[in-house]
């Protein structure tokens, strides 16, 4: 047996080492984590794949296919994927902003609730981040005060549902029409959550998704940059790769004439004489390539996501009903009508701040895994105090007092659930 089959032999013994079972959970010694990889030996067999078989370790044919692959399943023109979500904002920022022509300071109205990488690559590319206040029925901006921020500078509206869940949609389109505004999706949470029976990146001109270990995809660390604009798309992919022109994907780089059919040629105005496509710079850029055996894991996810979608969706109705049947100071966060929402956690609302650190000690004690809303009003942070007075957003404010969340995993089972209902059932408020 050579070194290959010894691997392939000893992952198919350990078939299911990230998936919760009945048999390995211990109650009070196992952590629940909030959320992880749903990954069995399919995901690792083909890591090693195309770790030890592989043309190229960087993205190469698993990544390209795997972005074909995501593409079609979320009814996306087009899908470049890079190494995390947080690049991908980058990414999706940076290529807005040339391919609209926004002059520096252009404003972009975003939420100050929830996870800095939506905000920090405003600053990054000199634009103007614009704090909308929280609602507390949905937690996301508050839709009725939007129209109050828009000025003659503003350019986009940057929508980043809490914990996957959406606002109104028609209402938000209804903004952008009405003032000719760009929506753009941080995704990175909603991956699969839908308005009116349809993906919310369908709504956006270009969004972004994170497969970092706690998304409902997961490629260990990953993210995508999607659009249905081809020249957009070409933006994105030179400045995820270094700033090239060149927009070769898989087999087309070990081509002599490339995708544009005319690989070497004239393509440097100032420079007479011929040049690589593959070495001509139209952009200032970044590698931000993930590996291609993490384009691997990620085909594999694919396969599996119907059934990811499902279990944490089961995840979040039962925890949200064993919470809300026995402390009745919570209650759950607003999904609207017309959303369908794939749940990255089960978020809670505590009616006063001392219940929410209590219940959060006692989960925490017991072994489960609990998260703030991420940064809560991130204007409170020492990184990000200079972009406004936080004290302008007293809703938002609220937030860490407030709302915390736990997992929506794929991974619990009814062995889970009933120790997490045990646990409850001791709290006293």
């Amino acid at each position: 047996m050579n070194i290959e089959e010894k691997i392939h032999s000893f992952v198919g013994n350990h078939s299911a080492p990230y998936m919760y079972s009945s048999e390995n959970f211990k109650p009070g010694i196992t952590p629940i984590r909030y959320s992880g990889p749903y990954w069995d030996h399919k995901e690792i067999e083909a890591a090693i794949n195309a770790f030890l078989n592989g043309s190229w370790i960087s993205a190469g044919d698993n990544v390209y296919k795997f972005e074909k692959a995501f593409s079609r399943k979320f009814n996306i023109g087009y899908s470049l994927m890079v190494n995390s979500g947080s690049s991908a904002n980058l990414v999706m920022i940076a290529s807005l902003k040339k391919y609209w022509g926004w002059v520096d300071f252009s404003e972009i109205i975003v939420s100050p609730v929830g996870f800095p990488t939506t905000i920090s690559v405003l600053y990054q590319n000199r634009l103007k981040p614009i704090f909308v206040d929280t609602e507390w029925g949905t937690l996301n901006f508050d839709l009725n005060k939007i129209e109050d921020k828009v000025t003659t500078r503003t350019r986009g509206i940057f929508l980043s549902p809490v914990l996957g869940n959406p606002p109104d949609i028609d209402a938000l389109l209804y903004i952008c029409d009405k003032y000719d505004l760009v929506l753009i999706g941080d995704n990175c949470d909603s991956l699969s959550s839908k308005w009116k029976g349809k993906y919310l990146n369908e709504y956006c001109m270009a969004s972004s998704n994170s497969f970092y270990a706690a998304h409902t995809i997961c490629t260990g660390q990953g993210g995508m940059v999607c659009t249905d604009d081809d020249k957009l798309f070409d933006i994105m992919q030179s400045i995820a790769e270094w700033g090239r022109s060149c927009r070769c994907r898989s087999s087309a780089n070990m081509s002599g004439k490339g995708t544009c059919g005319h690989r070497f040629d004239k393509w440097i105005e100032l420079y007479d004489g011929i040049v690589d496509h593959k070495y001509v710079f139209s952009n200032m850029g970044y590698n931000l390539k993930p590996l291609d055996l993490q384009g691997a894991i990620g085909s594999v996810q694919l396969e599996k996501f119907d059934e990811i979608e499902r279990k944490r969706k089961i995840s979040k109705k039962v925890l949200t009903k064993i919470f809300i049947d026995n402390i009745p100071s919570i209650k759950s966060v607003e999904t609207l009508q017309n959303a369908d929402v794939c749940w990255f956690g089960t978020p809670f609302i505590c009616e006063e701040t001392g219940l929410k650190h209590r219940l959060v000690a006692h989960l925490e004690k017991n072994l489960i895994q609990t998260r703030n809303y991420f940064a809560g009003n991130i204007l409170l942070h020492p990184g990000f105090q200079f972009m406004d007075d936080y004290r302008d957003y007293p809703e938002a404010n609220k937030i860490l007092d407030k709302v915390f969340f736990i997992g929506a995993s794929p991974s619990y089972n009814q062995t889970i659930f009933g120790y997490i209902e045990e646990v409850i059932k001791k709290f006293k408020e």
